[in-house]
């Protein structure tokens, strides 16, 4: 696949870019199938971290620090009892799965390495791309947590800044199950506050491992223009735009898998962030 001149710029002016129907119905049941062996093959009590993104109750423990080379769960906030148990079937208990889908899952690997991905990111003229994360996110119906206003490069900084998501809808994402909202053009003010998300360099035992640098940047809501797709579509993300997701407040799930690149050519990616490359799995080249 390759983009339109028209749509390289417009993913350049405006910061994300909208392309419905970039996977089949039999790309997108397949994802989703593998999910679900993946969850049905996981034992909750092997997994007990909650994720959130709110950062007062932001959860940064060794299973989180450490999931980069791994397939991990996390649950959403209040999933489980004051004794450990899920109140609901696990396969609605569930915030997200990550880190390493794109390297351990061979359905996964193989989409996020498919020709399609890769014309995008030659349109976008990424030399030497590599992929850093990917994840499987739910928002369960009724209790998909909202996912603050926030700029992926906070996370995953490089320099210079150089950082692309790729985020495939695979269910329909609608206003009231959660879809996406940006900031057109908030990737052009670089990172807003010098806010960033930094590994904890004095961790000590039942600390959180990671730390904020910067304030927190104060978004006006009229500023957000929401996104809703289709289930196939892809929405390119640029590193430094502002997005955010509201709480699902809906009967119907909004299942989505998503993974970040960096053009490594030229560039340096902060020893600072909580994700590093190891020794086992390196981060793997896009065009390899």
């Amino acid at each position: 696949m390759t983009l339109s001149q028209e749509q390289v710029k417009q993913f350049w002016d405006n910061g994300y870019l909208v392309l419905p129907d970039f996977a089949d119905e039999e790309t997108v049941e397949g994802l989703k199938k593998e999910c679900h062996r993946l969850v049905e093959e996981m034992d909750p009590a092997e997994h007990n971290t909650v994720f959130t993104t709110l950062e007062m109750k932001r959860t940064s423990d060794d299973y989180f620090m450490t999931s980069g080379d791994k397939i991990r769960y996390f649950f959403e906030d209040g999933a489980k009892d004051e004794k450990g148990n899920l109140k609901v079937n696990k396969h609605l208990s569930i915030n997200k799965i990550g880190h390493a889908l794109h390297v351990l899952s061979e359905p996964f690997k193989k989409f996020t390495f498919c020709d399609k991905v890769k014309g995008i990111a030659k349109s976008l003229e990424m030399q030497d791309p590599v992929v850093c994360q990917s994840m499987y996110i739910f928002k369960q119906p009724g209790i998909g947590g909202e996912v603050i206003p926030h700029q992926d490069s906070s996370f995953l900084h490089t320099d210079p800044m150089k950082l692309v998501g790729f985020w495939i809808a695979l269910e329909d994402a609608t206003l009231e199950n959660g879809c996406l909202w940006f900031i057109p053009g908030s990737h052009k003010e670089g990172i807003h506050c010098g806010r960033r998300m930094l590994r904890n360099p004095n961790k000590g035992e039942g600390e959180s491992g990671t730390i904020f640098q910067g304030e927190m940047p104060k978004y006006n809501d009229k500023d957000f223009i929401p996104g809703p797709v289709k289930k196939g579509t892809m929405v390119l993300i640029h590193g430094e735009v502002a997005h955010k997701s509201e709480k699902n407040t809906s009967q119907n799930s909004r299942h989505i898998y998503t993974f970040h690149c960096f053009d490594q050519k030229g560039v340096n990616y902060s020893p600072q962030n909580w994700l590093q490359p190891t020794q086992e799995m390196p981060f793997p080249h896009l065009y390899s």
